[in-house]
Order: C-alpha cells, then structure tokens, then sequence
C-alpha cells in the first residue's frame, strides 16, 4: 500500500533475502531507535554498522538483546566475510566497508564531511542512501539526490524524523486534493503551564509565567495574544538550529519557503494552529501561502503532547463539509476558512524501516532542489581568526543563527562551516560568506555547488 509515494511493504516470508543495511553513527539515538526497531523487522537486517567507537555499539547491541554475531572489521575484505557469514560487521570508518555487501546505507552519522562522504561511496557503488542526517541533506543533497536518479538508485529523507514525514503528509494532502497554506512542525519540547503554580516548564526547565493563565484563549486581538505569550516565556529557549535545518530540508523537495529568514515561532495551542496559520489578511500570521515553520506547543499539564509532530494548515471549501468535520473534533478555523490537518508524534528510528523497503521497491519522492539556502547570519562580531564548531544536542554552532533564504553567490551553508576559520572580522548581522573563511570540507563544497549549478540549470531550461 501507498500513503504519498511512501511504499509500506510487509515483511517478507523468508523466500527473499533480507535487505541488507549499513548504519551510520549507530551509537547515536537515532541508530538505537532504528536498531531496536530491527529486531522486530526480520527483513531488514544491521549488515553494518559504523561509528567510531566500537565498544559502545557492542554493549549498545548487548542492551538490545541482539542474537546477530558481530565482528569487528579492519578492512572491507574482512567485513565481506563477516557480512557473508550472517554476522554483523563493526567498522570505524569509510574505508572498511565493502558495498557489495549493503543494499541501503541509512546515513546518521550527523556530520557534514563524514556523512556526504559515506553518501557518495555508497551512490557511486550502486547503494540506495535513506538520509537521517539533515545537515548532510541541507548542504548536499540536491546533488545526492541528482547522482541517485542518475544511477537508478533511491535518495530518500528516513521517515520518523520531522522532515520525511511532513513531506509525506504534503503528499496526502495533494493526493486529497486540498490547498496548501502552511506546513511546519513543532519545537521539540512542549512548553507545560501549571496554572497551579503559575510557572511553564520546558525540557524540565522551568520559569515563572503567571501572565500565562490569562492567555490560555487566543481571545480578538490575536497578535497582542501571541506577543503576551512571547514575552511570557522570554525566560526558555525555543528555537535551535535543527529546526530550520530540518524545514530546509521539506523546502527543498516541497518548493515552499519560509516566511520569514528564522521562521516565526508563535506560542500556540493545537487547536488554535488554523487561526494562527492563516494569511494576515484573513486575521493570522502569515504574509504569504505556500511558507514552512515551527511552534512552541502551549499545554497543560495532563494534556496530549503534539511530540515534535507535523502538520498542513490547508483551506477549507464548503462550509457544511467543515463545520461537519469541526463537530467531529477537527481543528477548523474561527471563521471556518482554514484547517489544521497534523500527525501529532516523530517515531524517529521506528518508522524508517519504511523507508529502507521504499528504497528498496524504487518508490517515487520529491525530488531536492537547491531553492533554498540554509545560511549562517553572525549574531555578534567575529574577528579574524574565530573557528566554527559543531556542537550540542541540537548541533549549533556559536556566533551565528541559521538563516532560511533563497541561495545567493558566494554565501556559505550554515552546516558548511563546521571546523571553517574566519580570515577576516565579519560584523554581527552578516551573512557568511565562502570568502570569510577557509577551512571548508572540499568533498561536502564540491556537491554543495554542484547541486545549487544543477538547480539552476533546471531554472534556465
């Protein structure tokens, strides 16, 4: 069966061989997730796994409780025999693996230099690549994805993170036939407001927000709502750079944008998202349609998280249909104009089992155009000099914000940047430029141009 253009098989009999993966970082969450998951898919089996330390995915793997031998590999003519033995090979790095031997590599290693060229190898080998690694897709991907189409092979984001499976849900909401305003997510973590105790609470930080009890209904004045709410929750963090990361990713096979360069991130209930999403001038926050973005989820205690989960805010027709529908529990505008349709939860490596069977079965997806730039914006002054990190559980990198804009000359990627150098002061508030720095990765430079060439290319035919 289908859902978009996303195949859902069932597991085989045992009449065909499984489907053999190569995982990178593995010992990372999303490979646990994604591991786990295997054991209960016995048509995809962990052929490979790669991550630099060796030891935590052999007592990561003893945890799971898996019965699949494993082998530590030096080279690829020792992780050929340990793959042909029904073993699991456990290599460090690139040039211990033998693509002969993998039929989909599910790249999570989440790092730009590493992951594009384990992308690479594994396309030029003739191995279909699911990419987890979003910042490998924002930087490279358009161009990964043209040299999978060039060789017959699948170049595919893994469902269970935000951006494949809001693609998918785009892909519904076309099928269906509705038009698209909005789509986006929310922020990872929910903010919870206790009216209690007057305080909100966010990844178990919390602050006092007593004004929020007043706000807890949209009210007239919409605007002034969300500002009081803003202003309320000043105390948290909200956003990271794996949001815009991750709606770059939806902008380039989706062909929307953002709405604005670091996105808007209103305070919002769920069932305010039709109101909020709707075009200024039908009272909402949008200057445009066809715009991605992200929310803070607005709670109370005891209520159902939206759990990093998706949505489209789509525009209604007839009014009986939609008021019917606003009965039944959907979420529908005030003046019945717009609709929220959302998949509240990201299963991140439960659901790409999918993804690896699409790949396999050669399911159609959008393809990635580079019309749209995840760029880096200095948020203060950086002298000569400053070296550019990424770090952290969100993957930012101090000293600049991500930025959403369409691709101009000469500016660099954000995730481009990591290990780069300035080489001169570059002022708080500019974009960073392939002339301020050095130091860049030249394999991750290399696709990242030759996707924004081929894109533009495709503009002039």
């Amino acid at each position: 069966m289908k859902i978009g253009t996303t195949v859902i098989l069932p597991q085989t009999d045992g009449a065909r061989e499984p489907i053999r993966i190569a995982l990178t970082g593995a010992k990372g969450g999303y490979g646990r997730t994604f591991l786990a998951q295997l054991a209960r898919t016995p048509d995809i089996v962990p052929a490979v796994l790669v991550d630099p330390d060796i030891a935590g995915v052999r007592t990561m793997m003893a945890e799971l409780g898996a019965d699949r031998p494993l082998r530590e590999c030096a080279g690829a003519d020792e992780l050929a025999h340990a793959v042909d033995a029904g073993e699991t090979a456990l290599v460090a790095g690139l040039d211990a693996i033998d693509w002969t031997r993998v039929d989909v590599l599910v790249e999570a290693c989440g790092r730009v230099p590493f992951g594009a060229a384990y992308a690479r190898a594994a396309l030029e080998s003739g191995t279909h690549v699911v990419m987890v690694s979003k910042e490998v897709d924002t930087v490279a991907g358009p161009e990964l994805d043209a040299l999978a189409a060039e060789r017959g092979l699948r170049y595919l984001p893994g469902d269970g993170d935000q951006p494949a499976n809001l693609i998918r849900l785009r892909e519904w909401v076309d099928a269906v036939g509705l038009e698209i305003v909005a789509l986006g997510k929310s922020g990872e973590y929910d903010l919870v407001f206790d009216p209690a105790t007057g305080s909100v609470t966010q990844a178990g930080e919390s602050i006092d927000a007593p004004d929020l009890a007043a706000l807890l209904d949209l009210g007239e004045d919409l605007a002034e709502t969300l500002a009081r709410r803003a202003e309320a929750v000043r105390g948290l963090k909200r956003s990271a750079a794996a949001d815009p990361c991750e709606m770059t990713v939806v902008a380039m096979r989706t062909g929307t944008a953002a709405d604005v360069e670091q996105m808007r991130y209103p305070v919002a209930r769920i069932d305010e998202l039709a109101d909020i999403y709707a075009l200024r001038a039908d009272g909402g926050i949008l200057e445009s349609r066809d715009v991605v973005d992200v929310f803070s989820a607005l709670r109370l205690p005891g209520e159902a998280s939206f759990a990093g989960g998706v949505f489209a805010i789509v525009r209604t027709g007839d009014p009986v249909t939609w008021e019917l529908l606003r009965g039944k529990g959907h979420v529908v505008s005030r003046d019945g104009r717009y609709a929220c349709i959302y998949w509240p939860y990201h299963l991140m490596g439960v659901e790409t089992p999918l993804t690896v069977r699409a790949a396999m079965a050669g399911a159609p997806a959008p393809a990635a155009r580079a019309d749209v730039l995840l760029a880096a914006r200095a948020t203060e002054d950086l002298p000569a000099g400053t070296t550019f990190a990424v770090a952290g559980h969100h993957h930012e990198i101090a000293g600049v914000a991500p930025a959403m804009i369409p691709p101009r000359d000469g500016v660099s990627a954000y995730y481009l940047l990591d290990g780069a150098r300035t080489t001169r002061p570059v002022a708080r508030g500019e974009l960073i430029r392939f002339a301020d720095v050095e130091g860049v990765d030249a394999l991750s430079l290399e696709l990242h141009r030759a996707g924004l060439a081929r894109t533009a290319d495709d503009r002039t035919e």
